[in-house]
């Protein structure tokens, strides 16, 4: 055979068991999920960032960068909610390169999946005590996310997932909100396809179960760019682009309209300081017309605590990419501030 067999890996519920959490995180996750659902439902007027590095690689930089997120939310807790970005899968498109902690726990050391599972959990739990944020992450393997779902308050599908059946499935049982990314190819259509699929109830096969799903009504978009039959960026987070989805959005019998704009990706060409004006431009659109303001929710944004990426090596910069280039902390808290006092 062609698949082998490297380790019989545990039950979420006996990984649970094994790190659990404590009864102020688990107070704290309900309370972040609550204020999520308003601002997605409409009831609470504050804007959603999104921040952190394109993959979470080593645990202190992690940890590090989420806690000084965590000092700033009391600046801003009347209008922006932060959500740091820990992102332990990362889909790659060829299938080469670091595919998340998930696969290496160490970046520099052959797959370990067991351990990998095991990583992320200690990881996220150690990130909310550290910083009282619950975080996001991408839901890239749907089985997987059973190992993190009392821990997280935001998952996104990916460009190269949102047609998978299994993610708009899974997604319809989730209750927190869970935003579908618009296909490589950047057709709306597919991403609210997508929506409308996880807003809806479903009964299938999920680790080894006959499920039924009641459907998620915070299931939303995310805009993130599209890349062209020539290879080249088209972005979407332009004031024609939030007026066609706007249409789209009301054409279609979908709760909760609701979309997030990914200022990074193809949005910016990973010209990663681009971001920087692209989340003003989507500020600007969101000021100037009052449907787009109810409609866009927030940004994401690919930060960490060095500018740029580098390559993996045994001389790597603590707290700088190792896979698409981010924003550093000095820009990222300028943009903060600047974030609001637009909103």
């Amino acid at each position: 055979m062609s698949m082998h067999i490297n380790h019989h890996l545990p039950a979420p519920a006996d990984l649970k068991e094994e790190y659990p959490l404590s009864q102020a995180i688990a107070g704290l996750k309900r309370e972040r999920d609550k204020e999520l659902r308003d601002i997605f439902t409409g009831k609470l007027d504050k804007f959603v960032v999104l921040v952190g590095p394109c993959s979470a690689d080593n645990e202190d930089a992690v940890c590090e960068y989420v806690s000084r997120l965590g000092k700033l939310k009391d600046r801003f807790s009347e209008k922006i909610m932060l959500v740091p970005r820990i992102y332990t899968n990362k889909p790659r498109t060829t299938g080469e390169g670091y595919k998340g902690m998930l696969h290496q726990p160490s970046p520099d050391k052959a797959p370990d999946l067991l351990n990998g599972i095991i990583a992320i959990r200690k990881m996220h739990i150690r990130a909310i005590e550290e910083s009282g944020l619950t975080a996001a992450d991408e839901m890239l393997y749907p089985e997987n996310r059973s190992y993190l779902d009392d821990l997280l308050s935001y998952e996104a599908v990916g460009a190269r997932s949102v047609e998978n059946q299994q993610h708009r499935l899974t997604a319809s049982g989730m209750d927190i909100p869970v935003g579908m990314k618009n296909p490589t190819s950047g057709d709306f259509s597919v991403m609210l396809n997508s929506v409308k699929a996880a807003q809806s109830s479903h009964r299938f096969l999920y680790r080894g179960y006959d499920v039924s799903t009641d459907g998620n009504d915070l299931a939303h978009v995310i805009l993130r760019g599209g890349v062209d039959k020539y290879g080249t960026c088209v972005p979407n987070y332009h004031y024609e682009d939030l007026i066609r989805l706007l249409d789209m959005y009301q054409k279609r019998d979908l709760k909760n309209p609701a979309a997030i704009v990914d200022v990074n990706h193809s949005n910016s060409d990973k010209k990663f300081k681009e971001q920087i004006r692209i989340v003003s431009e989507v500020l600007h659109s969101r000021n100037y017309n009052s449907e787009l303001k109810k409609l866009i929710k927030g940004v994401m944004i690919e930060s960490y605590l060095v500018e740029g990426n580098q390559p993996i090596s045994s001389e790597r910069v603590y707290g700088k990419s190792i896979t698409d280039p981010c924003l550093g902390w000095e820009d990222t808290e300028r943009l903060l501030y600047k974030i609001a006092e637009e909103c």
